[in-house]
């Protein structure tokens, strides 16, 4: 086989079904500035880690794509980018408070049982004030509605730039 480059034939990327931004705009900004007020107060790169987490958990490419680079332009590493997946046998890659938000990230985007466990709800009450846990819970529930307008209307990652909506 040549040293020459080799060309990689990729699957084709799927047309989204419905630009809803451009047919519902008041929505959009108003996501937007509910997404803005939420993320006041957090830190920038676990607020990145929560919607990675959330992204990944509802199959969202667009967001996993959006949220990824933003993190890494944040100043988030790889390899916690990585391991986000399989947090839990990775907790040493993460501080207590991380890994409060983490779980409550769960918790809120499944609710498999219908409720948020007593016991998730008060480690993240441990590691955040009242204030800061109002906006994570916040950041959470903004991360889930992005998920379910990008998932449902089949918006294609790939072409954002770090920042781009930020």
């Amino acid at each position: 086989m040549s040293s020459a480059q080799e060309t990689v034939e990729y699957a084709t990327e799927h047309t989204p079904r419905l630009e809803w931004a451009r047919h519902a705009p008041e929505v959009y900004k108003a996501m937007v500035r509910l997404d803005t007020a939420a993320r006041q107060g957090l830190d920038p790169k676990l607020y990145e880690l929560v919607k990675i987490r959330a992204s990944q958990l509802n199959h969202c490419a667009f967001c996993l794509d959006m949220h990824t680079k933003d993190a890494l332009a944040a100043g988030e590493s790889v390899e916690r980018i990585v391991q986000l997946s399989a947090w839990e046998e990775s907790r040493h890659f993460y501080t207590e408070k991380e890994l409060a938000a983490i779980e409550l990230t769960e918790a809120v985007t499944v609710l498999t049982d219908g409720f948020v466990p007593d016991e998730v709800y008060e480690r993240a009450a441990k590691r955040f004030g009242e204030a800061e846990l109002a906006r994570l819970i916040a950041a959470i529930a903004v991360i889930n509605a992005w998920n379910r307008f990008g998932v449902t209307t089949r918006m294609a990652p790939g072409h954002y730039q770090p920042g781009q909506h930020g």
